[in-house]
């Protein structure tokens, strides 16, 4: 199966549904269609998408987790704690004909090995450091991660990533858009810059 383009890829990830009812203190926000392309078609072009074992962590309405399937992955899993989004999740990926493995499991439960994980955490805006377990269970898990981070928090989370024995290749910024979703939300959509990093696990750490 050829790969789809990224704008084709990114038509199809539009039609995914977004959470109905989000829950503030999980910080549910869509992935953009347009940042879940790009970080999917640049996975690919890595190799470290087709044929390979993912883990969308936090994975929330499943579309990165879609994706990476779409995208010719040979074995994909979302996890998320919010059982209720999975249900979301799976109507989705049934709808865009994509095999995906739901698993409602909290972030620090989850085991096993893949070979690469795709997420995008919480923030932080309501919890402070929420995305760090995130992290930890990427790291401990995949062999290549790709997350997603505020850009204003680089320099500590470069540090934490090597600390907890991450080697980052890349880091590119991106313009991430935040529609008005909750009752604290003062603009109709808010701009935040983020950060997705490539990054490889140190098996010698």
């Amino acid at each position: 199966m050829s790969a789809l383009s990224k704008k084709e890829l990114e038509i199809l990830l539009e039609q995914c549904r977004g959470f109905e009812k989000p829950k503030a203190k999980l910080e549910q926000y869509v992935t953009p269609a347009t940042i879940a392309s790009d970080i999917l078609n640049f996975a690919y072009l890595r190799g470290d998408l087709e044929g390979k074992i993912i883990f969308d962590i936090g994975c929330g309405a499943g579309r990165l987790a879609i994706g990476a399937s779409l995208m010719g992955a040979k074995d994909v899993t979302g996890f998320d704690v919010d059982c209720e989004t999975l249900v979301l999740a799976g109507e989705n990926a049934k709808k865009l004909n994509a095999g995906v493995n739901w698993v409602c499991m909290d972030v620090s439960k989850i085991t096993g090995e893949c070979d690469t994980v795709i997420q995008n955490p919480p923030f932080g805006a309501k919890k402070k450091g929420a995305d760090r377990p995130f992290l930890d269970a990427a790291i401990r898990v995949g062999k290549v991660i790709y997350s997603m981070h505020k850009s204003s928090t680089r320099d500590f989370i470069k540090d934490y990533i090597e600390q907890k024995g991450g080697k980052i290749t890349d880091i590119s910024q991106v313009q991430f858009e935040i529609p008005h979703s909750y009752s604290f939300h003062k603009k109709r959509i808010k701009r935040i810059e983020v950060d997705i990093y490539r990054i490889e696990r140190r098996d010698e750490f």
